[in-house]
């Protein structure tokens, strides 16, 4: 059960990572306690959603008792000493396998190399609680694999958590550690965030250094999920750090965490484009749009000058499909008959388009990406941010790639609002705006030009700070809504 000892106002499951760590400098409780307590957390959930796909409590009880010590001697290490933090299992860690969802990477190791953004947790005392789920090498928005099965979203059991970084998604939002790192190639931090109520961001590329390289290149972004985007800020400025392995890594740059000090009047005098459906390019549910809207005209009340604007681009899907298959291909190149009978049969679809694909089509979906660049560029010069729905629809029927009878064949057809993103390498956040009528989260994202990642986070924390963003809380364990 959720550890009952609270701190006058909330479970400790319940609070943030900077209330955590207020809570330990005063002594109201320690890393001890706060991990003991997402450790039965986990357990209580992990049966129903399955959002992890192995914990290390031991070690976990270990680190937490090393940070209680320093914050004893109040020498606390690093900005995130004791917090309790997941772990997408697409990163390196060393101690244990990096299985990546799927039957046939090789479990022996050695495994001794910590990933970039997994390191600088590991400077910082961050403790790692658990690897959580993924689809097979991250390759669809939806978060089941051939390892782990199927990963359930916690506001309806019998629904998606969205993927790719669903697991981590899922654990945020059910108090199992209140930060995760997830890697978004096509909105896999943002779309399971949307779908389960929680903040993601994706920040501009490069910023979070990655190793090793993702052979879905530069589509594909490191990014926290968090309670908010205070928390996410906090984890930002840990997980930035640079790194020497990363050829393509941004230099560091000013802590997020400062840019958020103005608060609610974080957004006063920002120029904010609102593209409901990117020109009636996107059916949107309407109680999506309706959320949306409410969120569009909360920043205008907190100073923002709003107008309805949409970007001058159409939908780059073709050219997305012939960069991601290809990244497919690669990374099943090196499989035998053997091991690709193991996968995903989806994966193998798309890798064996990727085979399918010249040189000559991939520079030109280069081409077409360059130019959407381009175009996101001078939208920019007028506006500061664009603010689109995170997804035209909510959560849907857990299992499926697709949401049954909407005729889509791959993840793509639904995610129309966030793919475009990564092919122009932008920053982009969602934060939860409201509920639909089965009371499933509905999110909002924002976008800004390459490198204003601040202004996201600004943004998004405003929408925080005036309340626009709370949601109610996902079901208790045992009185759970949907399937099981």
């Amino acid at each position: 059960m959720t550890d009952d000892r609270v701190t006058g106002r909330a479970f400790l499951t319940d609070l943030t990572a900077r209330q955590l760590l207020a809570g330990y400098a005063r002594g109201d409780f320690t890393p001890v306690d706060a991990v003991r307590a997402v450790l039965d957390r986990i357990e209580t959930v992990q049966p129903l959603v399955n959002a992890f796909v192995r914990t290390d409590a031991e070690e976990a009880l270990a680190r937490a008792e090393a940070s209680a010590a320093r914050w004893r001697a109040e020498e606390p290490r690093g900005l995130l000493d004791g917090v309790p933090v997941s772990v997408k299992d697409v990163f390196l860690q060393r101690g244990g396998p990096t299985l990546r969802g799927s039957l046939a990477v090789r479990s022996r190791g050695p495994w001794d190399v910590d990933a970039p953004a997994v390191a600088r947790l590991r400077e910082h005392g961050a403790v790692f609680v658990g690897r959580t789920t993924t689809p097979e090498f991250d390759w669809k928005g939806v978060t089941d694999s051939p390892l782990t099965g199927v990963t359930r979203n916690p506001y309806d059991l019998s629904r998606t958590s969205g993927g790719s970084s669903g697991g981590s998604a899922a654990a945020v939002a059910l108090g199992a550690a209140p930060l995760s790192i997830g890697t978004d190639g096509g909105g896999s931090v943002r779309i399971p965030a949307s779908f389960c109520g929680v903040f993601g961001f994706k920040p501009t590329y490069g910023r979070v250094p990655l190793h090793p390289a993702s052979p879905f290149g530069s589509l594909v972004h490191a990014g926290p999920l968090a309670r908010d985007a205070a928390d996410a800020a906090l984890l930002m400025d840990v997980i930035s750090g640079a790194d020497a392995r990363d050829w393509s890594a941004l230099p560091p740059a000013p802590g997020l965490r400062g840019a958020l000090a103005a608060g609610a009047d974080g957004v006063k005098g920002l120029r904010v484009a609102y593209s409901p459906s990117f020109g009636g390019q996107v059916a949107v549910r309407p109680a999506v749009a309706s959320a949306v809207r409410r969120a569009v005209g909360r920043l205008a009340e907190l100073g923002a000058y709003v107008e309805e604007a949409d970007p001058d681009i159409t939908d780059p899907v073709g050219a997305f499909h012939t960069l991601w298959f290809s990244g497919a291909a690669r990374l099943l190149q090196p499989f035998g008959p053997e091991r690709r009978a193991l996968l995903d049969p989806g994966l193998r679809e798309i890798g064996a388009a990727g085979e399918r694909c010249s040189a000559v089509d991939y520079l030109a979906a280069v081409d077409v990406r360059a130019e959407l660049g381009r175009r996101l560029g001078r939208f920019h010069a007028t506006y500061d941010l664009l603010v689109t729905p995170t997804l035209p629809i909510t959560a849907f029927e857990a299992g499926r790639e697709t949401p049954r009878g909407s005729g889509a064949r791959r993840w793509t057809g639904w995610t129309p609002f966030t793919y475009p993103f990564n092919m122009t390498r932008q920053p982009a956040a969602t934060v939860p705006c409201g509920v639909d009528g089965d009371g499933l989260p509905i999110g909002v994202q924002l976008v800004a030009a390459r490198h204003q990642d601040a202004l996201v986070m600004r943004a998004a924390h405003a929408l925080y700070e005036s309340g626009a963003a709370r949601i109610p809380a996902p079901y208790e364990p045992g009185a759970a809504p949907g399937g099981s």
